[in-house]
């Protein structure tokens, strides 16, 4: 084999160039060695390729057909169902308007047929409850206040029908004998009282207390 002739006196020869590292065997580049951990640290963990990308969370749980969004993370329950708001002062207001309305009306039905309808007391206290709780929210006092007003609104729709059934029947007007002559309409009441009545007055409460939750849930 030749050799190179040595470079001329006074010129400096070339910069010899580091060999590649061989690895063991003598064939090829040694594999490139990653740097070690510091001395009482393990491994960097692993970086997910998303992350890696420039994003600081991973990306959301896809969300299951029909659920509009995406699945809470693992370790997170659902989130709790929030009531619907409503005034409470707003709801007893409506089914105070409620009751004098549907008192009205519960004792011009009953001087208009001459008798007492016992189911239209449960339609009173369905309207005083579901006006409460349409208007007041999910307030729990509103149902027990529903169904006391109910009964108010019964028992005055009730004596409003014997005003008026006694003012055909006699030579006074309905504001004379609820205002000035209240004890005689108030006997005549009792006196058509019977357990059908106490029944009817407890089916509207209990329908004033199931108006007004499910106004409230609606």
């Amino acid at each position: 084999m030749s050799q190179p002739y040595p470079p001329p006196a006074g010129q400096p020869g070339p910069t010899p160039q580091p060999a590649a590292p061989q690895d063991a065997a003598g064939f090829g580049p040694a594999p490139a060695v990653e740097p070690a951990a510091p001395a009482g640290f393990g491994p960097a963990p692993s970086v997910p390729p998303q992350q890696q990308q420039g994003q600081p969370f991973p990306p959301a749980a896809p969300s299951a057909p029909g659920q509009p969004f995406p699945a809470a993370p693992a370790g997170f329950g659902p989130a709790p169902a929030v009531s619907r708001g409503g005034n409470p002062a707003l709801g007893v207001v409506a089914a105070v308007v409620a009751a004098l309305v549907t008192a009205g009306v519960y004792g011009w039905l009953i001087s208009a047929i001459e008798r007492e309808v016992g189911y239209a007391a449960v339609g009173v206290g369905f309207l005083v409850g579901f006006a409460a709780g349409k208007l007041g929210g999910t307030h729990p006092a509103l149902a027990p206040v529903s169904a006391v007003l109910s009964l108010g609104a019964v028992v005055a729709g009730q004596l409003l029908g014997v005003a008026m059934l006694g003012a055909k029947e006699s030579a006074f007007t309905v504001n004379e004998l609820l205002l000035d002559h209240f004890g005689m309409v108030k006997d005549a009441w009792q006196d058509n009282l019977d357990l059908l009545s106490f029944l009817f007055l407890a089916l509207a409460a209990f329908a004033a207390f199931s108006g007004a939750k499910k106004a409230a849930a609606s």
